[in-house]
């Protein structure tokens, strides 16, 4: 099968969150199983981009409400990712340094999608399948289906995957000018709650849709920031894919970025390698329970409860423990977790921003990774952290709760606990002091969890599976 994924992010190109993951993953190992895998993305002015080798593949050009814009489409000429990466370029639209947070969105990604689907109107053959990721692209299927300029595009299957349904592209009816001329009798289409949802008219159009998890799925049935009835009405065609992780890429026998590589056969020398690195680094104490946290600092991630929760478990652990943060987003969240570090110098860090290599370093040489997460439609980070061997902290909600299962059971390899409150997650850093303490206990629960298979191969399967489902 051909398959061209549509998304906003693709890693390494352009990463703000695990949608960049995901679509730098899949269709990698899709390739693997034997089918043409492609992404599309926006040129977002990134280190890839200007270290690489592009080639013009497609010029074209659209019209936008009262506006013309000419775009060009680029291809990676090496086949770096694996996969061919096409790339939309609309001067002054899309080529920016940032994926998101400009005044324009709407306007950017409403042109990302025409450029997108007018580009795949001009091909001499079609794909297989078009895979939409999120609200940045969920309009395509409806424009496939309904714009008349492209309605010779409407039997192709189309899916929509939803990696965070409390991001849906609100945008008010006096921008559906913006669209390609359409057949407005399908206006409901585009309508939910009075405004054009994009999120909501993929859902309506696309062939298929499936969430990150089964856990995720289901909990959209009654909270999906508004979308709960439209998520039950289309349930039929709704299903739940966990995401995988790429072993080529997080694997720390082979990873570059770490001190020390190890496997599980040499774990504990290699992890206590890299703690002592990221101790020394901190000046932390290597002799204390390390934990760690990286990740977006927003609400949905539960970041504004870790400072309270912070000074609680070192006040209650007399500094016999250590944090560290990694991260970026609400300012005064950062704010509030950067003033922890006066009172607590040589107990507690944070670094402010994204840091890949760090990233990896703290997965490698921590021992526990925080998500207390209010929202988690699958979660990658405890996956990142079970393959180096770093106990995940979790609260059990979305894909948390189908990756992790809590040490106090059976083959657990986890702390899980059940509300993001500053409460539950004082107590649970308190178990991951007990088990630290219990060294028998601990490496047991190491090992058990390497040994667990978050593969992308697993996934892949399953997408191709659903590719089928619908193939005309």
């Amino acid at each position: 099968m051909e398959i061209l994924h549509v998304s906003a992010e693709c890693y390494p190109m352009a990463k703000a969150g695990g949608l960049a993951d995901v679509v730098g993953a899949l269709p990698k190992y899709q390739q693997h199983l034997g089918h043409i895998a492609k992404v599309v993305m926006p040129m977002h002015r990134t280190e890839f981009l200007y270290d690489n080798e592009w080639e013009v593949v497609h010029k074209g050009y659209f019209s936008m409400a009262h506006y013309n814009f000419d775009f060009t489409i680029i291809r990676e000429k090496t086949n770096k990712l694996h996969f061919d990466l096409y790339c939309v370029d609309i001067h002054g639209l899309l080529d920016r340094e940032k994926i998101y947070g400009y005044d324009d969105d709407t306007e950017r990604f409403m042109a990302f999608q025409i450029a997108v689907t007018e580009w795949l109107s001009k091909w001499e053959h079609h794909p297989d399948v078009i895979h939409v990721h999120d609200h940045h692209a969920a309009l395509v299927p409806f424009m496939m289906q309904q714009c008349f300029a492209y309605r010779h595009l409407a039997r192709i299957p189309t899916i929509l995957t939803i990696h965070n349904a409390q991001y849906q592209g609100w945008m008010g009816w006096d921008k559906v000018t913006y669209i390609p001329a359409w057949d407005t009798w399908k206006w409901g289409l585009l309508d939910w709650a009075n405004t054009i949802n994009p999120l909501a008219c993929g859902i309506k159009c696309a062939d298929k849709v499936s969430t990150v998890s089964p856990g995720y799925m289901n909990e959209l049935m009654y909270a999906a920031n508004g979308l709960e009835n439209l998520f039950n009405y289309e349930k039929g065609k709704c299903s739940g894919i966990l995401n995988g992780i790429d072993y080529s890429v997080w694997d720390p026998a082979i990873d570059t970025y770490i001190l020390d590589n190890y496997s599980i056969s040499d774990f504990e020398d290699g992890k206590a390698l890299n703690k002592k690195k990221l101790c020394d680094d901190f000046g932390f104490d290597i002799q204390n329970p390390l934990f760690v946290f990286i990740g977006r600092l927003v609400n949905e991630k539960a970041a504004d409860l870790l400072p309270q929760a912070f000074r609680i478990a070192l006040e209650k652990a007399g500094g016999k423990c250590s944090f560290l943060v990694l991260g970026s987003g609400e300012t005064a969240v950062e704010q509030a977790l950067q003033q922890i570090q006066h009172n607590w110098i040589g107990f507690y860090n944070s670094q402010i921003g994204y840091n890949e290599k760090l990233s990896h370093q703290m997965y490698a040489g921590a021992d526990f990774l925080l998500m207390p997460s209010r929202v988690e439609p699958c979660g990658l980070n405890q996956m990142y952290a079970m393959r180096y061997g770093t106990v995940p902290v979790v609260r059990s909600i979305g894909g948390l709760k189908d990756t992790v299962i809590d040490y106090g059971g059976e083959n657990g390899y986890g702390i899980c606990f059940n509300h993001a409150s500053v409460d539950d997650i004082v107590y649970s850093i308190g178990r991951g002091r007990e088990l630290y303490n219990n060294k028998i206990t601990l490496a047991k629960v190491r090992k058990t969890m390497m040994m667990v298979n978050n593969s992308w191969e697993t996934s892949a399967r399953k997408y191709i599976d659903l590719y089928k489902s619908i193939y005309k």
